[in-house]
């Protein structure tokens, strides 16, 4: 898995978003902490549940002072569909060909029904807003994904 560790600098990344637009991890230093979730595909049920969990626990992450990033290897055009189908509203990153996910250590062997294949472990790490990284959460249940996000934002408050 990872080979980050908390207090180091997050790993820096731009990416393009659901609507083309780029998005720096820079963008959000002095500003937000950043809820930097890695998931393995859009519009798939463990993949919409999570998404939406947030979705709808936007107002109180931005009362903890964060905000979300979704990213996963799908394509800008993929992403716009889940946004639009599950009326997302937070940004959806795109890394087709896992450079971030290589950074962040967490592209590699997954098995799902007897079949070995690479891919996204899905993964969350919570960013200060210095760039610094202050919790990373590799067992996810999609289902509580987002209380779970809260509950550590609120203790690191």
């Amino acid at each position: 898995m990872t080979a980050l560790k908390i207090g180091s600098a997050a790993p820096a990344f731009s990416a393009r978003d659901q609507n083309g637009n780029k998005v720096s991890l820079k963008d959000f230093k002095g500003k937000n902490h950043i809820v930097l979730y890695f998931y393995p595909k859009a519009m798939t049920p463990g993949c919409t549940v999570q998404a939406c969990g947030l979705r709808d626990s936007k107002k109180e992450l931005a009362e903890l002072g964060a905000v979300a990033l979704g990213l996963s290897p799908d394509p800008v055009s993929r992403l716009k569909k889940f946004e639009n189908k599950e009326d997302l509203n937070f940004r959806l990153l795109s890394d087709e060909g896992h450079e971030i996910a290589d950074k962040y250590g967490i592209w590699g062997l997954k098995k799902f029904m007897g079949r070995e294949f690479m891919g996204i472990i899905r993964t969350t790490f919570v960013i200060d807003n210095k760039g610094k990284l202050i919790h990373i959460m590799d067992k996810v249940r999609t289902k509580t994904h987002h209380d779970d996000v809260i509950k550590i934002l609120k203790a690191l408050k």
